[in-house]
């Protein structure tokens, strides 16, 4: 097992390294000079001067990039050029918000797609199997923005249930900040749980096909107790595998629900950054959202060796 785990943290470091390289690369290779970006195209020469010099431009790029690199790592992500404000203190504002609403729609995700992939694999070529793809697919065409503007439709225009778009903070309540953010989670929600269903139904007959649930069928099984006991934890590895890519798109893709419903998240604050070319901004965030992709890939894995212990067999 430690094993497994030092390989599997060597790779997590390795990526992060390779993606923050990559990062830092793409800010200096932009055209032109990156203070005169910022600055806009009407700049005057001693003004560009005068941003390059403080954002220290005018250094060696080896020697920025490893003051970066040490600063992200003692959170000193460095001072909005837009904003003039510490880009650390606008980060943790908006994933107080973009975290929460991804952990809600990863919630309403996994419990909408394995109910309904069971379902559907435990009635295989039934009317309940039909039905359920059916809705699959029509979750997989609708796209998320336009489902959310019928959610703000019903129930906030009809119905009054929920508001109609804004967050005001955590300060009001727990109860209050989730409630805004259920119709974000649920428009996020409807395509992954599409996707995710289909790929457990599929998961799950795959097992049921095997000789060791013919076996457990012939020694007198029920037919549930050998899809619960027998058939879902073995056809969990490729479902986890999906679910993790799909929380670490919630997080970094939420920007055109953020807009629909007027959400200040992280997405929301990209957009803004590469709005007012506050590049700062933009470079800081992507390269934390990558981090976090990485770490939720990291933590994929430790689920697959604890779900199947055969992958932490193959590793050693």
């Amino acid at each position: 097992m430690s094993l497994f785990l030092v390989k599997r943290f060597i790779t997590l470091l390795a990526t992060l390294v390779a993606t923050s390289v990559v990062v830092f690369l793409v800010l200096e290779i932009l055209p032109g000079n990156a203070a005169q970006v910022l600055m806009g195209p009407d700049a005057s020469p001693d003004a560009v001067m005068a941003l390059a010099h403080k954002l220290g431009l005018d250094r060696p790029a080896p020697g920025r990039y490893v003051e970066w690199v040490s600063g992200m790592l003692t959170g000193d992500f460095g001072l909005s050029y837009a904003y003039s404000t510490p880009v650390v203190d606008l980060v943790k504002e908006r994933l107080a918000l973009t975290v929460p609403l991804a952990m809600i729609a990863m919630a309403l995700t996994t419990l909408i797609a394995l109910a309904a992939g069971i379902f559907a694999a435990a009635r295989h070529n039934k009317l309940g199997d039909v039905g359920v793809m059916g809705l699959t697919q029509v979750g997989i065409a609708i796209p998320n923005f336009w489902f959310a503007i019928l959610l703000i439709l019903l129930f906030s225009v009809q119905l009054g249930w929920f508001s109609a778009g804004g967050f005001e903070g955590w300060g009001e309540g727990v109860w209050q900040g989730i409630k805004a953010l259920l119709l974000p989670a649920l428009s996020l929600a409807v395509v992954q749980s599409a996707i995710l269903a289909r790929i457990t139904r599929s998961a799950v007959l795959e097992v049921l096909r095997e000789d060791f649930v013919r076996t457990a069928r012939a020694k007198g099984v029920s037919q549930r107790g050998t899809l619960w006991k027998h058939a879902l934890r073995n056809a969990l590895i490729p479902v986890i595998t999906v679910m993790g890519l799909q929380f670490a798109e919630l997080l970094a893709g939420t920007i055109v629900v953020e807009s629909v419903f007027y959400l200040p998240g992280l997405g929301r604050l990209i957009f803004q950054s590469i709005s007012n070319r506050d590049l700062i901004v933009v470079r800081d965030c992507v390269m934390l959202l990558a981090a976090m992709v990485v770490v939720v890939n990291f933590a994929v894995d430790l689920l697959y060796a604890v779900i199947d212990p055969r992958v932490k067999a193959s590793d050693v």
